[in-house]
């Protein structure tokens, strides 16, 4: 079996709250997805939003892991807006959960494999079937549920490296996916293209529902999640939200 290297390209970058992110497209991304796997390198990618963010700037292990990732998308609508408050803007929102949608449909076009880890049994092994029925069976790699514990982690890393996906996409809550990807990045090396989505799987299952486009457009999309679950997702995302906020600004009369 061939070994993968690591690829190597130049990328406008910007830097916010120490956190470095691709100013990239949507269709660039994929572009670039597409060329790791057809070229047999491998490509670590994670996306930022304000939440993580923050979290990174009392996290050094999860800031480490995020920064040195192959390309950095900006998720959230909250980070492009500040990214052109701040005089570095960013070509547009990249979010994860989109994403995957198109490189899903990537895979199938190109006879690519993936690797499903994360969320519960019953909604990974839904997604799993849904993806199968909706493309092919040939699609699925494997899957796996988002709970073990730690002592199990390199047993899943090199199960998930001999099972012959291009793909992996890793549905687990921040920093434990980034962590995870960052920690085992050795054994996963076989695999092109590495990607934490979040919690995309929910979705795709029909678990949680997405925020309607108009909502995602104006950047509400976090509010509508918050509305689902809101004894879950208050401190992440009123918290979280207005230290992001104050953040920006504390940076912006930085640097005036």
């Amino acid at each position: 079996m061939s070994t993968k290297k690591m690829i190597s390209f130049n990328l406008s970058t910007i830097k916010i709250l120490n956190t470095t992110i691709h100013n990239l497209t949507m269709k660039q991304t994929i572009e670039r997805v597409d060329n790791a796997i057809v070229q047999n390198k491998q490509l670590h990618h994670v996306v930022v939003n304000a939440g993580k963010m923050v979290a990174m700037q009392k996290d050094p292990q999860l800031r480490e892991s995020v920064n040195s990732s192959d390309i950095i998308n900006a998720d959230g609508q909250a980070v492009v807006w500040a990214s052109k408050f701040l005089g570095k803007p960013l070509e547009e929102r990249v979010a994860g959960i989109d994403l995957m949608h198109n490189l899903v449909t990537l895979a199938y076009k190109k006879n690519y494999k993936i690797f499903l880890l994360g969320a519960k049994e019953e909604v990974v092994g839904n997604v799993a079937k849904i993806y199968a029925k909706k493309y092919n069976r040939d699609l699925i790699a494997g899957y796996r549920n988002g709970y073990f514990t730690r002592e199990q982690e390199p047993e899943i890393a090199r199960q998930i490296a001999a099972s012959g996906a291009q793909m992996l996409f890793v549905a687990i809550t921040s920093p434990i996916k980034e962590n995870f990807l960052y920690n085992h990045r050795e054994i996963l090396k076989e695999i092109n293209f590495v990607m934490g989505v979040g919690g995309s799987f929910d979705v795709v299952a029909g678990v949680t529902k997405r925020a309607p486009l108009w909502m995602q457009n104006a950047g509400l999309e976090w509010f509508y999640r918050f509305a689902q679950e809101p004894k879950r997702m208050w401190k992440r995302y009123l918290v979280g939200n207005s230290k992001f906020i104050y953040l920006v600004l504390k940076e912006k009369l930085k640097g005036a």
